[in-house]
């Protein structure tokens, strides 16, 4: 149970941000703003969701991309933060979990997500 008046403020910081539908298996690009010192710039983050949890302004998303040398790297991500500037799906995956920490054993080809087709 939470308190009505958090829960219309929340609803209000959510009603801010344009998040498009997306869930696990599908590759995003996040557009997010590093401080460095009293600058700030704006750095895409691209990979496969891995995984969202939470719920309301509290919910996040797991990203994991592959670095140099085949290196996995995964950030978690608060979706209403303000360093996110924008969320873009470029691809959607067909998966047949919510939570896909599976592919983190996987390398090369047997990491690969099918696309989704719509018809």
């Amino acid at each position: 149970m939470r308190n009505k008046y958090i829960e219309n403020f929340e609803k209000a910081q959510l009603a801010e941000k344009n998040i498009p539908d997306f869930r696990a298996g599908d590759t995003v690009r996040l557009a997010v703003t590093i401080k460095e010192g009293d600058k700030s710039r704006v750095q895409a983050y691209e990979g496969v969701c891995i995984a969202r949890r939470g719920q309301g302004t509290g919910e996040t998303i797991t990203v994991r991309k592959i670095g140099a040398n085949g290196v996995g790297i995964e950030r978690i991500f608060p979706i209403y933060s303000d360093s996110i500037e924008e969320i873009k799906v470029l691809r959607r995956g067909r998966v047949r979990r919510a939570k896909l920490f599976y592919l983190r054993e996987l390398a090369g080809k047997k990491a690969r997500i099918k696309e989704l087709r719509r018809k």
